[in-house]
């Protein structure tokens, strides 16, 4: 049996999940008026770069993406073209949230539009690019990549987890667990 590549990828979507339906919550509230907390889209920021991009995507496109066109699978007009693409466009979106909720916050009226369309559009990418990932590439890099590989792609996941300080998955998961309770 092949060596499993991809469950830890699945397994850090679930709490990005869970930050995309915080977001979505808390967009439909600004949106009727009834949120107003800035900082969490600030925080919602922070997880993005920090846990879903630079922890999670750095996996995806520096580890298990070089290991799919190294092995065969084309870099351009590629399923790895399109999921590269779609986290470009989804940086795009964190950063015009972030913009707007850093003038909402310093007291600047009407950010509430940019904030709500960033969110959703963000979400709705994300949402759609985790299912195309976890229900097609995944299970495709399954099936390609051959076993001879996979010994070094797990090394390269952990690699780009030991770039990260002790406790940092705990402390989003605790990020999201707050916002969670509230």
């Amino acid at each position: 049996m092949k060596q499993d590549i991809t469950q830890r990828l699945k397994d850090e979507h679930q709490l990005i999940l869970r930050m995309l339906a915080l977001l979505e919550r808390n967009a439909r509230l600004t949106e009727e008026g009834s949120f107003k907390d800035y900082q969490f889209y600030l925080d919602g920021v922070d997880f993005i770069r920090n846990y879903a991009d630079r922890f999670h995507h750095a996996k995806e496109e520096d580890v298990l993406f070089e290991a799919l066109v190294a092995n065969g699978m084309p870099r351009e007009n590629s399923p790895v073209a399109a999921m590269l693409m779609e986290h470009d466009l989804g940086r795009a979106y964190v950063k015009a949230m972030e913009e707007a909720a850093t003038r909402a916050l310093k007291g600047e009226a009407g950010q509430e539009e940019a904030i709500v369309a960033n969110a959703r559009g963000y979400l709705d990418l994300l949402r759609d690019h985790i299912a195309k990932e976890d229900d097609i590439l995944y299970p495709l890099a399954e099936r390609i990549l051959p076993e001879g590989v996979r010994r070094g792609i797990t090394a390269g996941y952990q690699k780009a987890e030991e770039k990260s300080e002790a406790g940092f998955e705990e402390h989003y998961r605790q990020v999201v667990e707050k916002y969670e309770k509230g």
